[in-house]
């Protein structure tokens, strides 16, 4: 190998693990991901702890957790700390030549060469929304002027399939789906419509008069299915251009999402596996193994750790996560079973999630209308739909004590308070912490796909006000 090997890696907002056919799932909607899995490595329990989208990726591109980045909300003010140099730029003090698409305005984007946008969200004069081939129309060109660069690459890809709204085109529109989207005795998004702070975007994309709740959840899968098709081109761009022995491959996710899940609706909600697990798949020829499957406990804080020993980059500083390079090799590496997880998008939440159990604490109270402790048997109760909070005192007080001791501990190393106690205008409308529930119902809103790119992209719109 002439010169150092490239880095692609495809940062899928959205996608659910258990929604993918690599991962067990019965519909087929990753066969081209699962065959390119074929030839690297994938792991089964791949963790995105702090959610949503400006924290995962904060965590993913540096190789620390929340505290480490002081990134836990959606509505991230400011830039991220700087005393942690980005992935970005880290390669490019390695020579490298680094681009990004699709990821403007986020606090984790710092320090590429080169920044790309395309159109990622809303629908096309059909109706639907062509994201990923929008996508390749400006990854393929711009991986072809890489390719023939001297330097080596690092590109960044944020793909928005399936990030809502769910509207893949045909014919993935009515792939998974062949019933009556419009059958008047089905009642299954009664609730949905009757969710004020969302109901005005989910018309926006629902066709007029929907009533099976399968149809929507049906457009996700469909948009992954979509999606799936179109990183095949990308993996054919990189085949032609004859860079597969030299390009080192990640695909993973910011986060998960609820579809119909725990009364949350299509976006994501919540502390629940769901939104908390995501994939990872790595790809290199001849430095990573083919076909093999990791069972152990993996965070998105592993990452960037992992990369750059696989790519034989040196990194003097210190990371939160740790390589996945000696469970490669077949060596002892610790293993993380339990860990901090906190949420910050529509609701202000944190906990403590082990193998057997995932406890939830509200820091103030939710448009949901949860209640302030919530705790499940993630092993008898999987889906988490029996909350034992009140059966389960002990085991409340336990994780509690848990969960605060590693907040202690993560306070006093990096000498500052935890991001989730001080981002008090995580919501955007300055008016503190939400006192009641009803508060936060109607104070919440989003009412187009439009004020939710602006949202994601960290603009402000008076349409979510």
């Amino acid at each position: 190998m002439s010169k150092k090997p490239n880095l692609l890696f495809l940062g899928i907002d959205s996608l659910r693990s258990d929604h993918m056919s690599l991962y067990g799932y019965h519909r087929l909607t990753t066969p081209h991901m699962d065959k390119f899995a074929g030839g690297g490595i994938m792991f089964q329990n791949v963790f995105s702890p702090s959610i949503p989208t400006t924290p995962g990726y904060a965590s993913m591109l540096t190789g620390k957790d929340c505290f480490g980045t002081d990134v836990v909300a959606l509505r991230h003010e400011g830039q991220m700390l700087d005393e942690h140099p980005t992935l970005a730029e880290v390669l490019k003090a390695n020579g490298y030549n680094t681009t990004c698409i699709g990821f403007t305005g986020n606090a984790a984007s710092r320090g590429f060469d080169k920044y790309m946008d395309y159109s990622g969200w809303g629908p096309d004069e059909s109706g639907r929304s062509p994201k990923a081939e929008n996508m390749n129309k400006v990854a393929i060109p711009e991986l072809h002027r890489l390719a023939e660069q001297e330097e080596p690459f690092f590109l960044f890809l944020r793909h928005m399939d399936p990030h809502s709204p769910y509207l893949p085109p045909r014919p993935y529109k009515r792939i998974f789906y062949g019933g009556d989207e419009l059958d008047p005795e089905n009642k299954s998004l009664e609730p949905v419509y009757e969710f004020k702070p969302f109901v005005d975007y989910f018309r926006e994309w629902f066709p007029e008069g929907c009533t099976d709740k399968e149809y929507v959840i049906a457009q996700y899968d469909g948009a992954v299915a979509y999606m799936d098709a179109c990183i095949q081109n990308i993996f054919a761009a990189v085949e032609e251009l004859g860079i597969e022995e030299e390009t080192l491959i990640v695909i993973t996710s910011d986060h998960g999402e609820t579809l119909h899940d725990h009364d949350c609706f299509y976006d994501h909600h919540g502390l629940y596996d769901c939104t908390l697990t995501v994939p990872l798949i790595l790809r290199y020829p001849g430095r990573v193994p083919s076909g093999q499957r990791y069972l152990d406990y993996i965070q998105l804080k592993d990452i960037m750790p992992s990369i750059l020993e696989i790519m034989g980059i040196k990194y003097e500083g210190e990371f939160d996560g740790r390589s996945l390079v000696p469970l490669m090799k077949g060596e002892w590496r610790e293993k993380e079973p339990e860990f901090y997880i906190s949420e910050c998008t529509w609701m202000r939440k944190h906990g403590w999630r082990t193998p057997e159990w995932k406890l939830i604490r509200a820091l103030e109270p939710d448009f949901h209308f949860k209640p302030e402790v919530e705790l499940y048997n993630l092993i008898k109760d999987p889906e988490e739909n029996n909350n034992v909070a009140e059966k389960e005192p002990e085991v409340v007080a336990y994780l509690t004590t848990r969960m605060e001791v590693h907040i202690a501990k993560r306070t006093k190393e990096t000498g500052r308070e935890n991001p989730m106690y001080t981002n008090l205008n995580w919501h955007g409308k300055g008016v503190g912490p939400f006192k009641t529930s009803q508060q936060a119902y109607d104070s919440m809103h989003i009412g187009s796909p439009k004020a939710a790119q602006k949202l994601q992209a960290g603009e402000k719109d008076e349409e979510e006000k």
